[in-house]
């Protein structure tokens, strides 16, 4: 199991911005594929946006299309999540993990994440 450390949460207005790292101490990033969720109060946990191990397929939740941006950067060990333009419907805890699926045309398909292992997270609070 790889155990995954967020941060970069906070609070902020709406429309604001915010980025959020993820880092595997410890581990290789460029092994896996990487996801990030979030769980808001009395709601599941959803899945926010993937990105593939390597070609840099990518998948995004409709809710967060066009706002937010995944990326991985296997030099640095590292994956962010760029959220622009941030509503308070998107106040959650924020955690990242390793995930499976499928890459192809840039797409990353049926992204779910291999273990039931999550960290602390981070809290992202949008409110004005």
């Amino acid at each position: 199991q790889v155990q995954l450390v967020e941060s970069g949460g906070g609070p902020v207005q709406p429309g604001g911005s915010l980025r959020l790292s993820c880092a595997a101490p410890g581990d290789t990033l460029e092994d896996y594929a990487v996801g990030w969720f979030r769980q808001a109060p009395g709601k599941a946990r959803e899945v926010v946006s993937c990105i593939s191990r390597t070609d840099g397929g990518r998948s995004y939740a409709d809710s967060v299309k066009g706002r937010f941006t995944i990326s991985k950067d296997n030099a640095k060990n590292t994956a962010t999540l760029q959220m622009n333009n941030l509503k308070p419907e998107d106040t959650a805890i924020y955690y990242c993990a390793t995930v499976r699926g499928t890459s192809r045309g840039g797409n990353f398909y049926l992204c779910e994440a291999r273990g039931n292992d999550w960290g602390q997270g981070t809290q992202v609070t949008v409110s004005s």
